[in-house]
Order: C-alpha cells, then sequence, then structure tokens
C-alpha cells in the first residue's frame, strides 16, 4: 500500500506530508535557538560591568563563514530549480557545491575551536594576568601547585578587564613570555568552561554546526545514492531536495543572527 500525499496535496493543508513534517519540524527548532538566544540576552545583561567580552572572536573568519552558507543556500535553490527543469546534471553540480561549502564553513568553525583550546589565561601570584597562546606546555600540576614552565605569545597585564573589552584596551604587541610555574596561582584554556561567554558560545556555535553537520548528511545521501529515486520517481525525489534545503535555509539564518551576535556587538 502506497502511503498517500507523498507528492500530491493534502486537502487539509494544501501542502505534501514531507512538507507539513519539515515545518512542524522546524517550529520547534525556533523554540529551541529561540531559548538559547534568551539565554545568551539574559546572561549578557546580567554580567558585571567590564566583564562582557568584546573583541574575541576573529570578525574575517565569520565573515567568510557567512559568504560561505550564503552561498550554499543559493546553490541550493539552484539544485531544487535544476530538478524541476528537468536538468539532473546541473542537480548534481549544485548540491555538490552545497556539500563543499558545509565541510569549508565546518573547517573554518574547527579552527575557531582550535584557536580557542590552545589559548590561555594564567592568574599570576604577583597580582597579574598573562594571556595569549601556548607555544611551549612544561608544566606539571600537583593540586594547587604548578611545576615547570610555559611559554606562551601574549600580554601581561595589571587588571582583568583589559583582557574582556579588547576593542577598548589595545593590547601591546604580542611577544613570547616564559612563565615559572611558581609564579602560577591559576591557569586554564578559552574552552566552554573558561567563563559564561565562551560557554553560551560554545553551545550555540557547537549546536548550530551540528545541524550543519547533519544536514550536510543528508544532502550528501540525496547526492548520492538517495538520487536514484530520480529515475523511478523524479517528483517525490524534487519534493525530498526541497524539503532538506528548507532546513538548509534555517541552518543559514540561524548563523545570520549568530554572526552579528556572538562576532559584531
Amino acid at each position: 500500500m502506497d502511503i498517500p500525499y507523498t507528492v500530491e496535496l493534502r486537502p487539509d493543508t494544501g501542502l505534501y506530508n514531507a512538507k507539513v513534517g519539515i515545518w512542524l519540524f522546524l517550529a520547534s527548532e525556533v523554540m529551541l535557538f529561540g531559548a538559547l538566544f534568551s539565554a545568551y540576552i539574559l546572561l549578557r545583561v546580567g554580567a558585571p560591568e567590564g566583564y562582557w567580552p568584546h573583541g574575541w572572536l576573529n570578525v574575517p573568519l565569520g565573515t567568510a563563514n557567512t559568504l560561505v552558507l550564503i552561498t550554499s543556500s543559493i546553490t541550493t535553490v539552484l539544485a531544487w530549480v535544476s530538478l524541476k527543469a528537468n536538468q539532473f546534471g546541473r542537480f548534481k553540480l549544485f548540491h555538490a557545491i552545497t556539500l563543499l561549502c558545509a565541510l569549508v564553513f565546518v573547517g573554518i568553525k574547527s579552527f575557531e575551536y582550535h584557536d580557542k583550546f590552545v589559548h590561555y589565561e594564567f592568574t599570576l601570584k604577583n597580582g597579574k594576568f598573562a594571556d595569549g597562546h601556548m607555544v611551549e606546555n612544561k608544566l606539571k600540576q600537583d593540586g594547587n601547585s604548578f611545576t615547570g614552565y610555559a611559554v606562551i605569545r601574549g600580554h601581561v597585564v595589571e587588571d582583568e578587564r583589559e583582557l574582556y573589552d579588547l576593542n577598548a584596551h589595545k593590547a601591546p604587541a604580542h611577544e613570547d613570555i616564559r612563565i615559572d610555574g611558581a609564579q602560577i596561582a591559576k591557569m586554564g584554556n578559552y574552552g566552554p568552561w573558561h567563563n559564561t561567554y565562551t560557554a553560551i558560545y560554545f553551545t550555540l556555535t557547537g549546536l548550530h554546526a551540528l545541524h550543519v553537520i547533519g544536514g550536510a548528511i543528508v544532502i550528501g545521501f540525496l547526492w548520492g545514492p538517495g538520487s536514484k529515486l530520480w529515475e523511478t520517481d523524479p517528483e517525490r525525489f524534487t519534493n525530498r531536495i526541497e524539503i532538506s534545503g528548507l532546513f538548509w535555509h534555517f541552518v543559514d539564518l540561524i548563523w545570520i543572527f549568530l554572526f552579528p551576535v556572538l562576532y559584531l556587538l
């Protein structure tokens, strides 16, 4: 028995089943990301004055990723249009570009994550703060005590707030700094555990990256083995491409909000 309304439109909604399903799913996604954006706003408003980071993220890389996702959104539409025009070869080309854009996006985001995990802040026993990227790590920790040394490429400040608003406090030229273990009171990298900002940053962008990866897997399947459906039921296959495209547009739209909120404001 065939499942009804996989191609023909439902009389009650005027949509085929898959489109009804994707719109319901996207509604739940709006609530998920809406809650996280709301959490971001509340955390930012509640942060002590001078302790909400500015300038911590690489704006050129964020801009590049924005352009990559916008391009992928365009090629997704062109892939669907190609099928409507009965041009399967052009569909394969445009969907391949979409997949390539997804890989580029994840690659750039992985580079940004790596940068945060090798970036360290040291609270020194003399009350100063050393901040920079780890060059050499020979430290050993025993409880709250450190032995050995570390070399970072960064700078030392007296007020920790100088590390938060990089737009207002221009950092001096970075140089290699050796820090002996005996000088260290506390240390940690800029992972999600570093502070409230990195926690919400990794949560929002990490969840978004998972959506990009999940969407790329679906698009990859439809580009590869799933494209065999075109030979037997082209209209239903075209509908599947439209549904995957709607999800991909949603993923792109979320990034359009994430980019200014996290990188620019």
